[in-house]
């Protein structure tokens, strides 16, 4: 089996999920994870499926028929992971820092994302998924905004110092930081 990322694109409507799917599994493949969302009236999201190797080229011409629908899929081979250099220069998988959770919620103000991801990668975190947002406050009707950053965080690194760094930025948002190996 060899494990592909589809990324997927197209005006929301029922069944999206089931014809991609449908397709996968007819050429003997296996769907693995996601992150599939309605998005602006759009449904937008990127799956990561395996496939027997003979199988690929079949399931891509499959998956581009959905163009005629709307749907825009593309499709790419799955990466190693992380991976650093080992004795002799071959390449062995990394162990996996611990994970972390930030949320910050907060009145919405353009640049949050940008400032807050700014923190994170001067201090060399990897943000593994980032989810966002924006609704109206219940009393005020104001805007809020809420983001959650699921990251790695390097055994180097201070949660104190990170949480500091990331208040200094955020502003008047309220910050979370949490830690868990299923979050």
């Amino acid at each position: 089996m060899t494990e592909w990322i589809l990324t997927l694109i197209g005006p929301d409507r029922p069944g999206l999920v089931e014809a991609v799917a449908e397709r996968v599994v007819a050429r003997g493949g296996n769907w693995m994870a996601s992150r599939l969302a309605h998005l602006g009236g759009k449904f937008a999201g990127i799956a990561h499926v395996s496939v027997p190797e003979a199988e690929v080229g079949p399931l891509i011409e499959d998956l581009s028929a959905l163009e005629a629908n709307g749907l825009v899929v593309q499709v790419e081979e799955a990466g190693k992971g992380l991976v650093i250099p080992g004795p002799a220069g071959e390449e062995i998988a990394a162990p996996s820092p611990p994970q972390h959770l930030l949320q910050v919620v907060g009145s919405d103000r353009p640049g949050i994302v940008r400032e807050i991801s700014g923190v994170l990668a001067a201090a060399g975190i990897n943000v593994e998924s980032l989810s966002t947002e924006y609704t109206s406050a219940p009393m005020s009707g104001g805007p809020i905004f809420r983001a959650e950053f699921q990251f790695l965080m390097p055994p180097a690194r201070s949660i104190d110092q990170l949480r500091s760094n990331v208040e200094a930025v955020a502003g008047d948002l309220m910050v979370e930081i949490s830690q868990g190996s299923s979050l």
